[in-house]
C-alpha cells in the first residue's frame, strides 16, 4: 500500500542529509582544524590587495545595473537551452517564441547600451 507522498521518500532523504551535513561540517573543521592566530590572518582581505578606505563605502548605481543585466542575460541562457533541445519538437511556433523573447532582450541591450550603462569609464 502506498501513500501519495511515498515519491517524495528520496527527496526528503536528500534534504535531511544536506541538513545533518550543513550541522556536522563546520563542527568537524571548527575541532580539527589548524589554530595558529596572527595579525596577518586578522587583517582584512579583498583579492590580493590591501584594504582602502571605509568598509561601508558606497558603490556606483553602475555596479548595480551591470549586475542585474548579467542576470537577465543569463535568465535568456537558461531558457535557450530547454528550447534548442526541443526545437524540432516545437516547430515553427517554438522558433517564432523564441524569435520574439530574443527580441526584447536584443531591444533592452541596444537600449542599455545606448543609456550608456555599459561603459565603465564614464
Amino acid at each position: 500500500m502506498t501513500t501519495p507522498l511515498a515519491p517524495y521518500l528520496p527527496l526528503a532523504v536528500v534534504l535531511l542529509l544536506a541538513g545533518v551535513l550543513a550541522m556536522i561540517i563546520p563542527q568537524v573543521t571548527s575541532r580539527l582544524g589548524p589554530k595558529r592566530p596572527s595579525s596577518t590572518k586578522s587583517s582584512p582581505f579583498e583579492a590580493g590587495s590591501e584594504s582602502s578606505g571605509p568598509a561601508r563605502q558606497r558603490f556606483a548605481v553602475k555596479f548595480y545595473v551591470i549586475a542585474l543585466l548579467f542576470i537577465v542575460f543569463d535568465v535568456e541562457a537558461v531558457f535557450l537551452y530547454p528550447w534548442a533541445v526541443n526545437f524540432q519538437a516545437l516547430g515553427w511556433f517554438g522558433y517564432m517564441e523564441m524569435l520574439v523573447f530574443a527580441s526584447t532582450l536584443v531591444v533592452g541591450l541596444i537600449y542599455v547600451w545606448k543609456k550608456g550603462a555599459l561603459d565603465w569609464e564614464s
